[in-house]
């Protein structure tokens, strides 16, 4: 691979690399009963689509240290991708959301393999937790047979207990914060730890322990990826509302019917008065809000710009990590890329 940054071609290496190990390890399973097939075909699916951010994210943080390109470590940056599938699937099962990539969430597809037995429904959720727990653990087997030197993985080794608690820690915040009062910075806590993290930092960190990076670098990263992966996240609560579910793949309902502590409504509120407060509180929350329920909370929001406040901080984040990074000596092929990462991650339709 030449040192021009090429989304397209590396986006058809990891995907190669994780679609590969995935099925064999599929097959693998499947092969213990015929009962697991739908099981194995969940891990399949689950990694079957992906935008490989966090693939790219590993790799230029292992190129940016002067390392040169490797299948070995296309391998082990594809690793992180199935600790957004492990995540990803728990995640649409926390929130009971129906669609991903525009296909039934696991959850919901495995309900098939249960149909008419006691409590079908629970099952099918206690099979999509299982799968969700196997991508986990084989993306630590990926990474740690991706072909580097052992020396190598042994730097980056124990960076992988860092992200799962702060992913987790994340996801649990999300989980009791959700239904309190909205409130700005507690939702921006939310998702610093549940997405931003393991999103741009962690997989920087990852691919510059791998390749040696000293502490002015590592310091770089996290100045840089943090608030791009805040601006991320922020990008995908304006998507979940205002993006259509074709292009997202997305239910559009899903953070209002949760009534989830996004910056979103949190800023919405912040904005409100009480009349639009009260309308809100009967909005929000909903178990299935219609497209007239949906339709008002977005009127809402736009009445009182929340959405711009959003892209304005969509905006003051990028700037930031864009700063963080020029201020970085990196080579200018690695500058290049996370420049375009940047903008590639925080202004997308998907």
């Amino acid at each position: 691979m030449s040192d021009r940054w090429d989304p397209a071609a590396f986006k058809t290496r990891v995907d190669e690399a994780v679609r590969r190990f995935v099925a064999e390890e599929a097959d693998r399973l499947a092969e213990i009963d015929p009962l697991l097939a739908p099981v194995a075909g969940q891990l399949e699916a689950a990694v079957a689509d992906g935008k490989r951010l966090r693939a790219a994210f590993c790799y230029w943080g292992w190129r940016a240290v002067g390392q040169p390109d490797s299948e070995a470590l296309v391998r082990a940056a594809a690793s992180m991708e199935l600790v957004h599938a492990a995540a990803v699937v728990h995640d649409d099962l926390i929130d009971d959301s129906p669609l991903r990539h525009g296909r039934p969430t696991a959850h919901t597809a495995l309900r098939g393999a249960v149909r008419g037995r006691p409590r079908a429904d629970a099952a099918a959720r206690s099979l999509a937790m299982l799968v969700g727990d196997l991508l986990m653990a084989l993306a630590g087997q990926l990474f740690t047979t991706s072909g580097l030197p052992a020396a190598y993985l042994a730097r980056a080794r124990p960076l992988w207990s860092v992200m799962a608690r702060e992913l987790i820690a994340g996801e649990c915040l999300e989980i009791l914060r959700t239904g309190t009062g909205p409130d700005t910075a507690t939702s921006l806590k939310v998702i610093r730890y549940k997405t931003a993290k393991y999103t741009v930092e962690q997989p920087l960190l990852i691919g510059g322990a791998l390749a040696g990076a000293g502490e002015r670098l590592r310091e770089g990263y996290s100045a840089y990826g943090l608030p791009l992966g805040e601006a991320f996240q922020l990008r995908d609560d304006l998507l979940g509302l205002f993006g259509t579910p074709q292009t997202t793949g997305k239910a559009a309902a899903d953070d209002v019917r949760g009534n989830r502590p996004t910056a979103l409504l949190a800023e919405t509120w912040r904005l409100a008065g009480e009349a639009d407060r009260e309308r809100l509180r009967a909005l929000l929350g909903r178990r299935s809000p219609d497209a007239a329920a949906l339709d008002e909370v977005r009127a809402v929001m736009r009445r009182l710009k929340a959405p711009d406040r959003i892209e304005d901080m969509i905006d003051a984040r990028v700037g930031q990590a864009l700063d963080a990074l020029h201020a970085l000596d990196v080579p200018a092929h690695a500058g290049s890329a996370l420049t375009a990462l940047a903008r590639s991650a925080t202004h997308r339709l998907s």
